[in-house]
């Protein structure tokens, strides 16, 4: 308990699955955190959920896909906390449109709220870190940005991106900032239930040496591990949640 005790941590699309387990997480070692997402009824449930255990949380409603909104997380989290520790850059919209059949809207909607939002939020928070002398920026990838075979064009692109934008933020950001990613494989969410859940992953699960779906909960430590100190030589890193799929 304590990794995080005293540190703000803003997390991206935290209403739900593995954003809001790791509000949980944060919050349960003493971390500030400023929950995002557009479900404002869900939004309140985890605030209100954190605060009955002890923790401190608020909310800021906001559209990843707007890149007009994305400022006034980090202009709430300054006047609410003063400061930001930590960005969890986890929003994420999920394309399985075909290629042929992709619009340009939805092609650079699955960008935005996957990709640019995070280079977005990482300028925002970046000269708060940097003059702190440190901060930590964490990305939500997939193994979708491993290979091909995991996703649809506009999200595989997008998550092959990430992978790239953690790398150079993480040489660029260096040495008070540490950036790293998350990929998770199939974890039970409500995106995975959007594309008819647990049942659509068989192969998948059958293809994983661990047999299984992955829980939110075993995002959230990997996030923790990678938002405190036990990982203070650790940057630039492309950390695979998934049950073990390609090894």
């Amino acid at each position: 308990m304590g990794k995080l005790q005293g540190k703000v941590a803003i997390i991206t699309g935290a209403t739900s699955g593995m954003g809001r387990d790791t509000a949980y997480l944060f919050a349960e070692e003493g971390a500030k955190v400023i929950i995002t997402g557009r479900n404002e009824e869900r939004a309140k449930q985890a605030v209100e959920k954190i605060r009955e255990n002890g923790g401190e949380a608020d909310y800021v409603i906001a559209d990843m896909s707007d890149r007009s909104q994305l400022k006034k997380i980090v202009d709430y989290t300054l006047e609410k906390y003063g400061t930001v520790d930590i960005l969890f850059n986890n929003a994420g919209l999920l394309s399985i449109t075909p290629t042929l059949s992709m619009s340009e809207k939805e092609w650079d909607d699955v960008m935005q709220v996957n990709v640019t939002s995070a280079l977005t939020l990482t300028q925002l928070v970046a000269p708060i870190m940097k003059e702190k002398g440190k901060g930590a920026v964490i990305n939500t990838g997939s193994i979708a940005g491993t290979s091909a075979r995991w996703g649809p064009v506009a999200y595989c692109t997008s998550k092959h991106a990430i992978n790239g934008l953690t790398r150079a933020l993480a040489r660029e950001l260096g040495p008070e900032i540490r950036v790293n990613a998350i990929l998770p494989g199939a974890i039970r969410t409500a995106m995975l239930d959007s594309v008819g859940g647990e049942e659509t992953m068989s192969g998948m699960i059958e293809m994983a040496p661990l047999k299984r779906i992955g829980e939110g909960r075993e995002i959230a430590t990997s996030a923790l591990f990678l938002a405190s100190d036990d990982s203070s030589f650790i940057t630039g890193q492309l950390l695979r949640v998934d049950g073990g799929i390609d090894c």
